[in-house]
């Protein structure tokens, strides 16, 4: 079935084609209710509040981006966004529940409870003098605008499309709906200029492809490889943000690969970058596979994710590399392995800001890697209460499928968790014991009490 059978599904295809071809370059095309399969019923009812209460107030409104351009390609989308000819404050004036953000880019948030809509006014490009700086990058995006001129200003034309809630008609002035038919990820505009406006969209490019299965426009694609360079200037907090929806996205493994064909990664995650890039078939590489694999799995089967198990496989091999190279310089284990995870962190946030929240439980998930092997006694016992212990098991049993000599460690983790406290104490009774490395430490003893002279015996005769 072709992308436009899938949209317009109701035997009208003749008539959007027509009237795509007869529309002058300057009107859009509108593709009336009954041409197409968007329906209300798939909007979130809190969008359709935000929708109807910006019409009954007089003003425009429409869904726009994402949202309905997941829903024609029959995708659930994460969120409903909503553009409108009304000011931000007077949308702020119209919805009580609602707040004034941002300063590069004015919108409001209506809040319903945890469901939050995101609420933006018509933007016109921007003007060159004020708003953009000497490497092309907007840095501000509060000039208001038109329909029209807010459509030509976004992104890629597939993002483009406008779901008018007045007659549930789509408006399409960018070609969004052609390229939807024909696959096809193309940004709006000149190709250069708009990766230079904001190199974000390099990583936005990638992830629709790895999400949605399309393919990048010739133009689209050619200049990636080049301008990747430019996410060095991206702030490393806003990168957080992005990597999380490029690799939580449910479709990590193709979005990795599309990261790393195009040479974006090693912007991202240099060290990483690196060693994979020396070995792509080594441990460290598949490692990170098994990782995103399982990541996948977990949200297509509606499981939660943490972005610190991701985080502990993506920065493992430079980890690994450097706690071996302090081992090698007589190091202790423990000492060199948080001395590694340490550097490792500390420089990757440079780059990519991942939050302490996070870290703190991607060097506990490593530091467990060398508990895990400390069985002996009670510590199996309270190993498995550690908070940590499902992450770190997890993380063991992915370093063992990737090739690391830990199968046997594998297993005997997975039957002692599961067994009786009988056979538990068994499987401890039947470890072998610890290596007495370690030297005895002498006892000190006490000083010896000291002896007090006799006192000279004075003759008084």
């Amino acid at each position: 079935m072709s992308f436009l059978n899938k949209i317009f599904g109701r035997g009208k295809n003749d008539a959007v084609d027509k009237a795509n071809k007869s529309a002058p370059a300057e009107s859009p095309l509108i593709v009336p209710r009954d041409q197409h399969t968007l329906s209300r019923s798939q909007v979130s009812p809190q969008a359709l509040k935000v929708l109807y209460g910006l019409k009954d107030a007089g003003f425009e409104a429409y869904l726009v981006g994402g949202c309905v351009r997941d829903l024609l390609l029959g995708f659930e989308p994460k969120d409903f966004d909503v553009a409108t000819d009304a000011s931000p404050e007077q949308v702020h004036k119209i919805f009580k529940k609602s707040r004034l953000i941002g300063r590069r880019f004015k919108l409001v948030h209506v809040g319903f409870g945890r469901d939050v809509i995101e609420v933006a006014t018509f933007r016109a490009p921007p003007e060159a003098e004020q708003h953009i700086d000497q490497q092309g990058r907007i840095m501000r995006d509060n000039v208001f605008g038109t329909l029209e001129q807010d459509a030509w200003r976004r992104d890629f034309t597939i993002n483009a499309l406008y779901y008018n809630i007045r007659d549930f008609s789509i408006v399409d002035y960018t070609g969004g709906i052609a390229d939807l038919q024909a696959g096809k990820i193309k940004l709006i505009g000149d190709v250069e200029t708009r990766y230079r406006e904001d190199p974000v969209r390099i990583l936005r490019a990638l992830r629709f492809v790895g999400k949605l299965s399309l393919t990048l426009d010739g133009e689209t694609e050619t200049h990636i490889a080049a301008l990747a360079k430019l996410l060095l200037d991206i702030p490393a907090a806003r990168l957080f943000d992005e990597v999380l929806k490029l690799y939580l996205s449910g479709k990590a493994v193709e979005t990795h690969q599309l990261l790393v064909k195009y040479g974006v990664f090693a912007y991202l995650f240099p060290e990483s970058a690196r060693l994979i890039a020396a070995a792509p078939d080594s441990i460290v590489a598949r490692l990170l596979t098994r990782a995103l694999e399982n990541t996948d799995k977990r949200i297509q089967e509606g499981k939660p994710v943490t972005p610190a198990f991701l985080f502990a496989a993506i920065l493992w091999g430079p980890t690994s590399e450097r706690w071996l190279r302090y081992q090698n310089n007589k190091i202790p284990t423990i000492p060199a392995l948080q001395k590694a995870a340490n550097e490792v962190i500390s420089e990757q946030v440079q780059r990519v800001a991942v939050p302490k929240r996070f870290t703190l439980v991607t060097r506990d998930i490593w530091l467990l890697q060398i508990r895990l092997t400390m069985r002996q006694g009670k510590r199996g016992f309270r190993l498995l209460t550690h908070p940590k212990f499902r992450a770190g098991y997890d993380f063991l049993l992915l370093r063992a499928d990737a090739g690391e000599p830990f199968e046997e460690l594998a297993q005997w983790w997975t039957d002692f968790q599961f067994a009786e406290e009988s056979e538990q104490q068994k499987m401890v009774n039947g470890l072998a014991p610890e290596p007495k490395n370690k030297k005895k430490r002498r006892r000190r003893r006490k000083p010896a009490a000291k002896k007090v002279a006799d006192a000279p015996v004075v003759d008084k005769a």
